[in-house]
């Protein structure tokens, strides 16, 4: 395959990813919520195949399959394992802003990561066609993890949010650096495998003792 066709489709996954993270805030349902990280998680590690072709880098086809294996697969595998129900329910997701008007705000915060990353990739010095796509769109990716974390009530969509977070600023890391040592991707797959086990028990310790998962909720607790 030739640089331009590699550089194309890393922009059309580039794309898929950023559409994929729509998703994930236009999704009603917890489930639903899962399978766009899923997705998301997906075209993460397609990314970086192609960016590990791209520049012929064995770290970036590690991360391609480190990635394939723990997020699409391990995490949500955790998760259902230790929230349960919460996973599954088919009931809509609480939050403070409709769906309409948050995704209106997602395509300003999209708008907003671009203008953010052009001084970044001029004074870093990194501009190039490769970098062009994944800078921006794993800063918007990041934004859009901190706004699903902000403006949803419950545990388990905020979870999902916080890893989208982690997705988006690998999504730009792989660009940047594909040269990362080994270990460092090992030990930063190991801690959100760990992140999103203790995040889960908590959410089902939570969800055992007062029965929702609804963050104001905590806000009745009181010391004994």
């Amino acid at each position: 395959m030739t640089i331009s066709s590699l550089t194309q489709l890393n922009a059309l996954t580039g794309g898929l990813f950023l559409l994929s993270t729509f998703g994930i805030i236009a999704m009603r349902q917890v489930l639903g919520c899962l399978k766009m990280f899923i997705l998301q998680s997906v075209f993460l590690a397609i990314s970086a195949l192609l960016l590990g072709y791209l520049h012929l880098s064995i770290h970036l086809f590690a991360v391609a399959a480190i990635t394939l294996m723990v997020k699409p697969v391990l995490i949500p595998y955790l998760l259902r394992q230790t929230v349960g129900s919460e996973v599954t329910a088919r009931r809509e997701i609480s939050q403070l802003i409709n769906i309409p008007t948050s995704l209106l705000i997602a395509v300003g915060l999209t708008i907003l990561s671009y203008f953010v990353a052009k001084p970044l990739l001029s004074v870093s010095g990194a501009a190039g066609t490769v970098t062009d796509v994944n800078l921006p769109i794993g800063i918007a990716c990041l934004l859009l993890g901190a706004y699903t974390v902000t403006v949803r009530r419950e545990a388990m969509p905020q979870i999902i949010g916080i890893l989208t977070m982690e997705n988006g600023a690998f999504f730009a890391g792989i660009s940047i650096a594909p040269d990362l040592p080994l270990i460092a991707e090992l030990s930063a797959a190991f801690d959100v495998l760990v992140i999103a086990l203790v995040m889960g028990i908590l959410t089902r310790k939570i969800h055992e003792r007062i029965g929702s998962t609804t963050v104001s909720d905590l806000k009745t607790l009181k010391e004994v």
